[in-house]
């Protein structure tokens, strides 16, 4: 499928990345991904070297390599190659119906779900997080009920539309200049993250696809205006409110003997347990400290900017409004008919000056309506073939006849046009020297990486052969558990490597870890300490006062107790306030939002039911650390509806319906899981 936004220009933009590696022996472009070793199979980086696989080839030449590689052939053929065959056609981790959820796709939403909590905890990150079996099964679960969603789109007829797509992408901020879609911006980091458009738009597209039935039934969703009332009535409901402080209490038995100790100790080892740890020896590259190639010359330069002078031409663009009178893909004649009537009617009508008026009544594109039918600056790849055609064909100023695409009639407005210039070399020149450098830094890490692969690969019991051989020296860290550490311990990949099986049971080098920004690493396990509870002589003073505390917790809940019965007897609040020499704190008309609560008292208040009779409604509340709060409800009163605005209501009418909606999508989503044959393989996650 032809891309929706500029195939051509990321098309060119790989060939430009082809021509930044002229001076490499290899024939694979730069800028792709570093693949790095398996235990099973090893892809070199590219511009490395393959010094095994080179000396198979010296030497296999003459009739006896022919013969030794045919019965090796004949071999695979017959034991090796349906093993693999076998093998890969079973390595799901689910099944929903036909569709089969593979351990990779599994994997790749693990780690996006990790680096965003990464970006978003920080340091607060804990990288066991995602290692724990309930984690992955919820996150597979997730995974399943996308893909019923996606089912089910087909089943209804629900596709997402190329103008949807568009318009999503058009309205990325990335992607856009002073407020409208760029397509250079768009070139520009679709490269920066080696994606094509084709690639990145089938993304989109899937994103979108797992929201259409949410989303209509969302839309669906009706919520009659006394619900939205009943539910402001709840939400702005006033209590008046009365509590006091119950301090934390002095007890008289501190005495805690050895053996109370020990069998608290015993009874809560958990809890004085340090987790397995372990400390890792690793060598690193990391491209930031390889050292600078020299700065190519003039000549080389000049060379480069002729071979790419394409990538400097700002090619032909067009200023394009366009009204858009939409046509449904299953269109009766008829309402084809009414629908080029109406395009015929505005184009008849349309002139520049009134075009954009006419945009906003008439047109059917919502992304470009608001904006007078505004679609900014456009090029060749960017639209569909009968818009770009017709929008090519025009001189500045015209105004088309209406021209049919596959999202209906466009009137086509070309208010200007703009040549194409390309940059003199003299504009460019630093740009070609940043270029050049990053592609010899990227060059001189992909070929140091790749011997550090192969050398901890051939050696896998220790790192002083890479060490030597590559003049890196051996790196150390200090303990960590699975939550991570300091340094390079804090990538939950090093974490995940340093706890696998193949690295701590097996006592293997890592793989190539890559660490992101040209940074990666080889670890070995160094030292292990299995998880082991504290010695009790470490942990005693804990243990005191653990039970000191659980102490003073068990008599403050008594003296609370005795309290709130009086209450509940009859005694009035200030009686049995000042019976402990406590005051009594009043909030008239508190909300559910009330600062001047502690919140524990907020809430419990709340949730007490409404006063009988006018007798409060009483509770004592635990505050934590032996301190307790007695508690009276007095009066209840619904919330004020005239000081909410018609446009709070509409929000909450919105917000009502899209939790109603949530409601109705998981009871959908309930319903497809009983019809569909979902197999779980649990002992691959």
């Amino acid at each position: 499928m032809a891309p929706l936004f500029f195939g051509t220009r990321l098309r060119q933009g790989e060939a430009d990345h082809q021509a930044a590696c002229d001076r490499c022996s290899c024939s694979i472009a730069r800028g792709g991904s570093l693949v790095f070793a398996s235990r099973f199979m090893r892809l070199q980086p590219r511009c490395g070297k393959i010094p095994m696989l080179q000396a198979m080839r010296n030497k296999m030449h003459g009739w006896p390599a022919i013969i030794l590689l045919g019965i090796s052939v004949f071999a695979m053929s017959f034991f090796g190659m349906e093993g693999y065959l076998t093998s890969s056609s079973d390595m799901s981790v689910a099944k929903v119906g036909k569709h089969e959820i593979s351990q990779n796709d599994m994997q790749d939403r693990l780690n996006q779900l990790r680096q965003r909590a990464n970006a978003e905890q920080g340091d607060q990150f804990d990288t066991s997080i995602f290692e724990k079996p309930e984690m992955k099964l919820r996150v597979l679960n997730s995974m399943i009920d996308q893909q019923l969603l996606l089912k089910a789109n087909d089943d209804f007829g629900l596709r997402v539309s190329d103008q949807a797509v568009r318009d999503y992408i058009a309205s990325i901020p990335a992607f856009q200049v002073d407020g409208h879609f760029d397509p250079t911006s768009y070139s520009a980091v679709l490269a920066s993250q080696r994606k094509t458009p084709e690639m990145f738009e089938a993304e989109v597209r899937s994103d979108l696809a797992v929201q259409l039935l949410p989303r209509a039934i969302d839309a669906s969703t009706i919520i009659p205006a006394a619900d939205a009332e009943r539910f402001l009535a709840l939400r702005m409901q006033r209590r008046d409110v009365r509590y006091f402080l119950l301090p934390r209490p002095t007890i008289s038995d501190t005495k805690v003997t050895d053996e109370q100790i020990d069998a608290y100790y015993k009874a809560h080892l958990a809890d004085y347990t340090d987790p397995e740890r372990v400390s890792v020896k690793y060598i690193e590259v990391n491209g930031a400290d390889l050292a600078s190639a020299s700065a190519p010359s003039d000549e080389e330069l000049r060379k480069r900017y002729a071979d790419e002078k394409q990538r400097f031409v700002q090619p032909e663009q067009r200023l394009v409004s366009h009204i858009l009178i939409d046509v449904p893909a299953n269109a009766t004649p008829e309402q084809q008919k009414a629908a080029l009537a109406k395009a015929n009617d505005i184009a008849a009508h349309a002139t520049p000056e009134d075009f954009a008026e006419l945009a906003r009544k008439d047109s059917q594109d919502l992304g470009s309506k608001r904006q007078g039918g505004d679609l900014g600056w456009l090029e060749r790849g960017v639209t569909n073939p009968a818009f770009e055609s017709a929008m090519l064909a025009m001189t500045k100023g015209q105004i088309s006849k209406p021209v049919l695409s596959p999202e209906g009639y466009h009137i086509i407005w070309l208010r200007d046009v703009r040549s194409g210039d390309a940059k003199p070399f003299e504009e460019v020149r630093d740009t070609l020297v940043k270029e050049a450098t990053a592609a010899d830094k990227d060059r001189l890490y992909n070929e140091v990486a790749g011997k550090l692969s192969d050398n901890t690969y051939q050696n896998p019991s220790s790192l002083e052969p890479a060490s030597e051989a590559l003049k890196l020296p051996i790196k150390e860290t200090p303990l960590f558990s699975r939550t991570g550490g300091e340094g390079i311990a804090a990538n939950p990949k090093v974490v995940a490597a340093a706890f696998s099986d193949d690295v701590l049971a097996q006592g293997n080098n890592s793989g190539l870890i890559d660490l992101g920004g040209d940074h990666s690493v080889v670890i070995h396990v160094d030292k292990h300490l299995p998880s082991t509870p504290r010695a009790l002589a470490d942990v005693r003073d804990d243990v005191h006062d653990r039970i000191i505390d659980e102490r003073v917790a068990a008599e403050a809940k008594t003296q609370a107790q005795a309290l709130l019965a009086r209450l509940q007897k009859g005694d009035s609040m200030d009686d049995v306030a000042a019976s402990s020499k406590l005051d009594v704190t009043t909030v008239k008309n508190a909300l559910r939002v009330q600062a001047d609560l502690p919140p524990s008292v907020r809430d419990r208040a709340f949730l007490l039911p409404h006063p009988v009779d006018g007798k409060p409604q009483y509770a004592s509340v635990d505050m934590d650390k032996g301190v307790y709060a007695l508690l009276a409800v007095d009066k209840v009163q619904p919330g004020d509806l005239s000081e909410v605005t018609a446009d709070q209501r509409e929000s909450l009418r919105q917000q009502m319906a899209q939790a109603y909606g949530a409601e109705a999508t998981s009871e959908l989503i309930e319903i497809l899981r009983s019809r569909t044959e979902i197999k779980i393989n649990k002992e691959r996650l």
